[in-house]
């Protein structure tokens, strides 16, 4: 009997449901039996996964309430299987702050709870101002400049690295 994985988002733009689906793309090459599910619609029995990977994006900061809520509630079972978090975000993209140790975010996120998964990775998200409010275009840009990035409201610059998201997905395979 094939493994059963699960893999839960939380995506604000729509970033990380495409690393999500990519991942399942490749186990299911692999002939792994992949259920994906939001994060928002998540109510099956967490310990008929044996492995379960959670991918969540950063907005101003942080990871979304939902996700820590869920990990909260549900460590015992989580303690239970083999379990992968990835975290998508735009400071990522930035070679010196894309390790689950030097990324800013994900150190914060990894202080704030009392969990540790068996693999952790962080991935870089989209820039896509055309895509936000207003609001979230002024302070997406404010960020930018303040970080050195691009502030040009014309910018979408996918800074996804697929190779890693292939591999991060391979690596799966045999945890």
């Amino acid at each position: 009997m094939k493994p059963k994985i699960g893999i839960i988002y939380s995506t604000v733009d729509g970033q990380t449901l495409k690393i999500c689906n990519k991942i399942r793309e490749v186990l299911q090459q692999n002939d792994q039996d992949v259920d994906l599910i939001s994060i928002d619609d998540f109510n099956e029995d967490i310990t008929k996964y044996d492995k379960l990977v959670i991918g969540a994006s950063i907005r101003y900061g942080v990871h979304n309430d939902k996700v820590i809520e869920f990990i909260k509630t549900n460590k015992t079972q989580l303690d239970s299987i083999k379990t992968a978090f990835f975290s998508v975000n735009l400071v990522a993209r930035k070679p010196e702050k894309s390790s689950p140790e030097t990324n800013p975010y994900v150190v914060k996120f990894f202080k704030t709870i009392d969990w540790k998964p068996t693999v952790v990775k962080v991935f870089a998200g989209k820039l896509d101002y055309k895509k936000y409010s207003f609001f979230d275009r002024k302070m997406i840009q404010l960020i930018m400049w303040m970080t050195k990035g691009p502030t040009n409201t014309d910018a979408e610059i996918e800074y996804t690295n697929w190779e890693k998201v292939n591999e991060f997905a391979i690596s799966l395979i045999a945890l």
